[in-house]
């Protein structure tokens, strides 16, 4: 691994009164559009299948040019960047609608708006066919060159994104995911997998998410957060009513189809070594201290193998979910390392 170095002072930074801002903040906006690609030729599948006319919903902000900021989500994201990342989103930040043309699009299989598994008739899905739908919508908005940032699946998005595209890449932020799924993270989704065909309808999906949320918090957060008894049900422990409000809330505004299908995904999603250290693109790997998911050491093994790449890790204590939790110090590493110039 060749680090690339973050800027140590302000003098290698790229500073809002060296670049002053390049659109009004009505053109830095959220904008949330619906696109149909693959109209004219298919989508070929990795499973063999042709793909035609696919919707596609998207976000995007700051003022359109030919070089862009994308942002891959996480498994039950949306394209709304703005809302679910604002220590990160906003003027001044890592993600700076004012600097950047930033663009955010649900992902194929999802459930806000782009073409989902009821479309699909059951049709199995890969992290390239995500990416090639990203790319496709990266074409017609006329981009030409792309820096990608993501977080979990976004961050596995993004290897697939180094792995398929890399002469478009300018430089990539890999967040708390790894290269491909181990044993351990497999089973956990093969549990709430099985949890939602037992109880379909809904009540497999609360609890899918509930074993979810304890491997994206960690042992410490629960402790900091969820101990003693619950404010809601006297009597009751706090952990036990606070997973059962998680489940409900993700039942209430996701597909129990599209979780399946994405998970399946994020399971078969594998890049061998050779094809990381044969990736020359410049990235930041982000590994979090207390991730039980995807353990801080796993992240950086990954992060080893990739030439040009940098690890920083984000301590905290509230586990895989830091990234959006406990985000300050990891906004300005994203932001240092996106303003740096290249080979500084």
């Amino acid at each position: 691994m060749t680090a690339y170095t973050l800027p140590e002072s302000p003098s290698q930074r790229l500073s809002d009164e060296a670049n002053p801002e390049r659109c009004t903040p009505e053109q830095a906006a959220p904008r949330l559009q619906t696109i149909t690609l693959f109209r004219d030729h298919p989508l070929l599948l990795d499973c063999g299948r042709p793909l035609s006319s696919v919707r596609v919903a998207y976000h995007t902000y700051g003022e359109a040019r030919e070089d862009a900021l994308l942002v891959t989500h996480a498994l039950t994201g949306t394209s709304a960047v703005h809302e679910w990342w604002p220590t990160l989103f906003g003027p001044g930040k890592a993600l700076d609608p004012r600097q950047s043309y930033i663009v955010c699009s649900n992902v194929l299989g999802g459930c806000a708006g782009t073409s989902g598994p009821a479309e699909l008739d059951g049709t199995p899905l890969t992290l390239r066919d995500m990416v090639a739908v990203q790319r496709e919508l990266l074409r017609v908005l006329g981009v030409r060159r792309v820096t990608v940032v993501g977080g979990s699946m976004g961050g596995m998005q993004v290897y697939e994104w180094l792995r398929s595209y890399p002469d478009l890449i300018e430089r990539a932020v890999i967040i708390g995911a790894p290269a491909r799924h181990s044993p351990w993270a497999i089973g956990l989704n093969t549990a709430q997998r099985n949890a939602i065909r037992l109880a379909p309808g809904g009540e497999g999906l609360k609890v899918a998410r509930q074993i979810a949320m304890l491997s994206y918090r960690s042992p410490q957060s629960l402790g900091q957060t969820q101990a003693g008894e619950s404010r809601r049900k006297p009597g009751v422990p706090a952990v036990e009513t606070y997973l059962e409000y998680q489940g409900e809330k993700l039942a209430e505004r996701f597909c129990e189809q599209s979780y399946c299908t994405l998970t399946e995904a994020m399971d078969r999603f594998s890049l061998s070594d050779a094809e990381l250290s044969a990736i020359r693109t410049p990235v930041l790997v982000v590994g979090i201290s207390s991730d039980v998911l995807y353990p801080c050491a796993e992240v950086q093994s990954f992060a080893e193998l990739l030439p040009v790449s940098t690890y920083w890790e984000l301590h905290s204590s509230h586990g895989h979910d830091a990234f959006l939790m406990d985000a300050d110090t990891l906004n300005d590493t994203v932001k240092e390392y996106l303003t740096a110039r290249l080979g500084a």
